[in-house]
Order: C-alpha cells, then sequence, then structure tokens
C-alpha cells in the first residue's frame, strides 16, 4: 500500500515538474517575442535570413517542391490578410453608399488622420512567416515531403493565382480608396516656435 502511495505521488510530483518546465519555456518564449516587438528591421531580417535558408535547400538539393508550393501559398494568404483592412467595407453594413465620397479612410491631407489598421497585424504577419517558414525548412530534412511533381507547373499555377488576387486586391483598393500603408501623422509646430521663428526673421533684417 505505502509502495502504490509511493509511486503515485513519484508521479504526480514528475508530472509538476514536466508542467512547470513548459509553463517556464513558454513564459521565456512569450518574453523573447514581447522584447523583439519594437524591433520591426531586425525581425525582418531574420526572417529573412531562414527563408534564404529554405531557398537554398530547395535550390541545392532539387527537392520539396510541393512544400515550397505550400509555403508560397500560406505566405500570400498572409500577405493579402496584410494588405487588406481590418473591418473590410464590402462587408461593413456601416460602411458608406457607394453614391459618397468612398471610405472612411482619409483621401486628403486636410482631412483627420485616422491609420490603416489591418486584418493582419505587422507582428502576427512576421511570426507567422517565420514559423512556416521555419516548418518548411524542418520539413526537407525528411524524404517522405519531398513529393516528386513537374515543378514548373507549380509555378505556373503559383504565378497565375498571385496575379489574379493581386489583380483583384488592387481593385479592391481602387474601388474603396484606400492604401494598406498609414502615413505619418501631421506635425504642427507649436506657438511659441512660430513666433520665434518670426521674431528670428524680423530681427535679421
Amino acid at each position: 500500500m505505502m509502495n502504490e502511495d509511493n509511486s503515485s505521488a513519484s508521479t504526480a510530483s514528475s508530472a509538476g515538474g514536466v508542467k512547470k518546465f513548459f509553463q517556464r519555456l513558454s513564459q521565456t518564449y512569450q518574453s523573447s517575442l514581447d522584447r523583439s516587438t519594437p524591433h520591426t528591421r531586425m525581425r525582418w531580417v531574420f526572417a529573412g535570413f531562414v527563408l534564404l535558408l529554405f531557398v537554398l535547400r530547395i535550390f541545392i538539393y532539387q527537392g520539396w517542391y510541393i512544400v515550397c508550393y505550400a509555403l508560397g501559398i500560406y505566405h500570400l494568404n498572409l500577405f493579402i490578410a496584410f494588405l487588406t483592412p481590418k473591418i473590410d467595407p464590402e462587408f461593413d453594413p456601416y460602411a458608406q453608399d457607394e453614391e459618397d465620397d468612398g471610405p472612411n479612410l482619409p483621401t486628403h491631407s486636410n482631412e483627420e488622420f485616422r491609420p490603416f489598421i489591418r486584418r493582419l497585424p505587422e507582428f502576427k504577419f512576421w511570426l507567422s512567416v517565420t514559423k512556416s517558414t521555419a516548418i518548411g525548412l524542418f520539413c526537407t530534412f525528411f524524404d517522405f515531403f519531398n513529393v516528386p511533381v513537374f515543378w514548373p507547373i507549380l509555378v505556373m499555377y503559383f504565378i497565375t493565382l498571385f496575379c489574379i488576387t493581386m489583380k483583384r486586391q488592387i481593385k479592391h483598393m481602387i474601388k474603396y480608396k484606400y492604401l494598406p500603408f498609414t502615413r505619418n501623422k501631421p506635425r504642427y509646430q507649436r506657438v511659441n516656435e512660430t513666433a520665434g521663428g518670426a521674431n528670428f526673421g524680423g530681427n535679421s533684417k
């Protein structure tokens, strides 16, 4: 009886230790992501490096074209979500009618500043691209993912799909008159700075 109690206690302690390990690992991972949030350029340099490793492995070993095609389609979907506004004017019941001047995004410099809110934020876009590329790179180390295909057909399919998707997205931008980029908020000079500049100009005369 005591042996059973001891075994159950050891099992519970080992399970608790494993749980704590994964909790600590998750906290470390989330902490590293939080620290990398403001470093946009360095994050994308790292994503580009991982993508370069994947492309080099595909090019050198001449295989895993299905993995490359699937990764390209997934990245294209992420990119479209990155370019799409969070609230699509086409399906927004509160959006303005076609007879009005257009969307609720500013189109002139004298209008109120309203940032472009994406369906897929930049950080989540980067994280999804990096994760998917790392998974694709991991898949290239297993031969059962290397399905023999005629790769020029996959390239043609991807180019066709890319052109059709981007054409539809550009039409959507033109129809609702928005750009998927937030311009810098206009900065106005303070009254003291303006007055000081005017006084300096008058004294110089």
